[in-house]
């Protein structure tokens, strides 16, 4: 409370020494990185101001608070208001972009576009957006029809030492010419041999296609096509002895020496087109409609090791760590563990010749091979692959809106969407390392690991089976999932007052449809599963009291259920189509409460929200020490909680000097004790059933739940302009594992013993601090060309010290709490992005 009350204190005093001033000046410049506020039309009028009438807000405006929380904060994985990405609607053209099965929209989808996709229409939180209804993170509504660009031609090339070092970027447009046609094109390619994190390779591509023909007076049809090719290594976290021992908290476990060169099991391989056809029909100065057809398609996925009647490879696998063998009491062992680790690079890496070697010396035969009598095939087994575990999407949607400027106090909209969407997931031998085939058996199941029976076969209709690179094994489905939805809005507008309500309506069914008769579950895993249909709604309202041009009250509110995702419904969705039970819609309620000031020197907000999540689901597999076996746990009925106070303060303190603040103080928790269910893996015995979760009034981990940002900003008058922002975080809390809150796990364990609080408590992170620095100047050139550069430096105190994610293991054993450390990932130290254009 002592925090909140600081940040109403200095904003009331901020805000004070800035009412009644009169509008005197107004200061175009250029935004970089720190976005400045659209201004209403009340700033531009000399009219008195209580006869005049007030315009409403601009949504689209950049928000101070928002902006600073993406760029700055995004290093320290901070989420808006503690909300996961899948409550934020993110549109192209009024297409949604959010993935049906998760309901998170991958940014990474249309990466290295940042020319044409820089236009957004942003609404944060609960307000009103006409080309969609919105979750309650808000809506972000990405603008690429092509007669929106204006004639230009835009050249840069970045350096940068990220997740990749180099950038080249080329975009072209024409603008809306005489004979109504309107070309746009973009192409971007991002490398590195090796990014930030040790054995990480970046190689990515973008472009976007963008062609519009004026047909008529109110006709316009328009074709974009764009995706976002991309092939990069991965960096894993790690525990703290991994860091430790390998003397760097960029320890990446996930590579290793071959040939002398760097080579990385995880590496993601995604393309994925999206072609859009839109038609714009003006039918009246007042009644506007946009209709879209939409394909988008292609393959996802990403590499990892499997292996089996082997040690796991991992090199930082706990019985592959000193601390393994030290609490075993074999102290020789753990000293030369401890010395291998810190002397011996490649010793703490993956060792790909010992996997080359092994699966060069398992000679085996498989008889009846794919259930043929006296089909036999013999090689060399592998014992350890490289298998491409894939997501591949295909979705078809229809959109429609339709805006109606009924008079000068009333604007209706809606529309309806729909969505047609079948996500393919299978695995395939991305590299067999030396070996000839392998035996796609189920390597977990309680039978022979030699595929004599049919429990172990992942394909009954094709047993003992032998693959090789491309093929597909392990499993094999489709996601189906269908949904229509219709929404409305009514805005009303006043001089003191602005309104509006807003209406959706929705239906969801999605089904599995298994493309292999596993032998553990052959009724339930070949063939369409039974369709789960959820019918849906959402209200929601908002209020803008208009105390003059400058000072605003806005009040808004949400209602709003949905239906569970696909990746969360099923029990082991790869083997077989188990529904979770109960399966219900979550329900979200929020609300927020703002204070906005927009005048000719100062723009701030100031905001307390509150949001209630009810009945998510938690469906989460891992590995279980006493059975030896994977087991599924799922988590019914979690219901979370967020409230807290933002403050975002831009003030003009001269015509060349701009200082921002803001701040955010936030309780994000678990607001309910869950109902756990435990289902083995390889055979649906049912382990626990209502075993009673006691998360409530635990954080919810993974992210800050306090931040703050000081920045000052000097735009000199020749075009250049640098500036340089503090910053602090905290309040990050490890994600807890759920099992170590349960009666179950303190099994044996009488109060006062010493294991009870590392069992039950969180771990918080430190909290931090940090410095960033902002540059960059433009020259004009020939009265036609201009040519520039800006530099950002981040962390620049180069601090390599600060976790910024971590989490609890869930496979942990109650009586050696430290035998499953958490894993935990750092804030890189010292990163630079300097980009050099010239446009045209």
């Amino acid at each position: 409370m002592r925090k909140i009350f600081t940040l109403i204190v200095v904003f009331l005093f901020v805000s004070n020494i800035t009412f009644g001033q009169s509008d005197t000046t107004k200061i175009n410049k250029e935004s970089n990185n720190i976005p400045t506020f659209t201004l209403t039309q009340s700033d531009l009028s000399s009219e008195d101001e209580g006869e005049a009438d007030i315009s409403g807000l601009l949504q689209a405006s950049r928000d101070v608070f928002v902006s600073t929380a993406g760029y700055v904060f995004g290093p320290a994985r901070f989420r808006i208001r503690g909300y996961d990405t899948r409550n934020l609607s993110v549109m192209m053209n009024g297409v949604p972009l959010n993935d049906p099965t998760s309901g998170r929209a991958y940014w990474s989808s249309w990466g290295g576009l940042n020319d044409v996709t820089r236009n957004q229409i942003i609404q944060v939180g609960v307000a009103s957006s006409p080309s969609s209804f919105g979750g309650v993170g808000g809506v972000t509504d990405i603008i690429t029809r092509p007669s929106t660009f204006g004639k230009r031609t835009s050249v840069s090339y970045a350096l940068s030492n990220r997740s990749y070092n180099n950038r080249l970027m080329f975009t072209y447009s024409t603008g809306q010419m005489t004979n109504g046609w309107s070309f746009v094109f973009s192409g971007s390619h991002r490398w590195a041999q090796e990014g930030y994190a040790p054995g990480t390779f970046y190689d990515a591509w973008g472009y976007f296609i963008g062609v519009e023909k004026k047909l008529t007076k109110k006709h316009s049809l328009a074709l974009t096509v764009f995706s976002a090719p991309s092939k990069r290594a991965s960096a894993g976290m790690a525990v703290q002895e991994a860091y430790d021992l390998s003397g760097t908290n960029f320890y990446n476990p996930y590579w290793g020496y071959q040939n002398g060169k760097k080579r990385n099991s995880r590496v993601s391989n995604y393309n994925q087109p999206m072609i859009t056809l839109t038609h714009y029909w003006d039918i009246s100065d007042k009644l506007k409609s946009q209709a879209s057809v939409s394909y988008w398609f292609g393959r996802g996925g990403s590499t990892a090791l499997n292996w089996v009647e082997a040690n796991d490879p991992r090199p930082d696998y706990y019985r592959n760590l000193p601390s393994w063998f030290a609490s075993q009491g074999d102290i020789t062992l753990a000293d030369y563990y401890t010395q291998m680790w810190e002397n011996d690079p490649a010793f703490r890496q993956i060792n790909w010749d010992a996997m080359y070697f092994a699966n060069s010396k398992y000679l085996f035969t498989v008889n009846n091979v794919d259930g043929v009598n006296g089909n036999t095939v013999t090689g060399n087994r592998s014992k350890y692959i490289i298998e491409d575990r894939r997501n591949d999407k295909s979705q078809f949607q229809f959109d429609w809106h339709v805006n109606s400027f009924i008079n000068d106090h009333l604007t209706v909209s809606g529309g309806i969407q729909t969505s047609w969407f079948r996500g393919h997931s299978f695995k395939t031998i991305d590299d067999l390392l030396g070996g000839d085939f392998w035996l796609d058996i189920d390597k977990f199941a309680q039978e022979s690991p030699f595929g004599s029976t049919d429990a172990a076969q992942s394909d009954l209709n094709h047993p003992n089976r032998v693959v090789r690179v491309g093929d597909v094994f392990g499993y094999n489905y489709y996601a189906n999932i269908n949904t229509q939805s219709l929404h409305g809005e009514a805005d009303f507008t006043y001089r003191k007052l602005d309104v509006f309500v807003g209406l959706k309506l929705s239906h969801t069914a999605f089904w599995r449809t298994g493309l292999m008769r596993n032998g553990l579950f052959p009724d339930n895993s070949y063939g369409d599963s039974k369709k789960n249909n959820f019918f849906n709604y959402g209200v929601k309202a908002g209020i803008t009291y208009k105390i003059d041009g400058r000072n605003y009250i806005v009040l808004n509110g949400m209602a709003l259920t949905q239906a569970p995702y696909f990746r969360d419904a099923y029990v082991s969705v790869r083997t077989r189509d188990f529904v979770v039970s109960p399966l219900k819609n979550e329900q979200i309620y929020s609300g927020d409460l703002s204070y906005i000031l927009r005048s000719p020197t100062v723009k701030a907000r100031l905001t307390a929200y509150y949001s209630q999540f009810k009945d998510q689901t938690f469906a989460r597999s891992f590995y279980h020490d006493v059975l030896s076996t994977f087991v599924n746990y799922i988590m019914t009925g979690v219901d979370k909680q967020s409230i807290g106070l933002e403050l975002g303060i831009e003030a003009n303190v001269s015509p060349t000097v701009t200082v921002t603040a803001m701040a955010g103080v936030g309780q994000f928790i678990y607001n309910s004790n869950p109902s756990v269910t435990i289902v083995q893996d390889n055979n649906a015995a049912v382990i626990a059933t209502d075993r009673v979760v006691y998360f409530k009034n635990y954080y919810v981990g993974g992210m800050p739940q306090t931040i703050g940002s000081l920045g000052i900003r000097y735009n000199a008058p020749k075009y250049w302009f640098i500036g340089v922002n503090g910053n602090y975080f905290g309040g990050n809390y490890l994600e807890p594992n759920p099992d170590r809150r349960t009666a179950e796990a303190l099994t044996g364990i009488y109060e006062g013993d010493v294991r009870i609080n590392p069992i039950l408590d969180m771990t918080e992170l430190p909290s931090a601090t940090t410095f960033d620095f902002f540059g960059g100047k433009s020259w004009r050139l020939m009265h036609k060309y201009t040519l520039g550069f800006t530099l950002s430096v981040s962390n620049l105190l180069n601090n390599t010290n600060i976790p910024v994610f971590g989490y609890e293991q869930l496979r942990y054993d109650p009586t050696d709490i430290n035998k499953y450390p958490p894993k935990y990932a750092y804030m890189y130290g010292r990163t630079f992005f300097f980009n050099l254009y010239l446009r045209m």
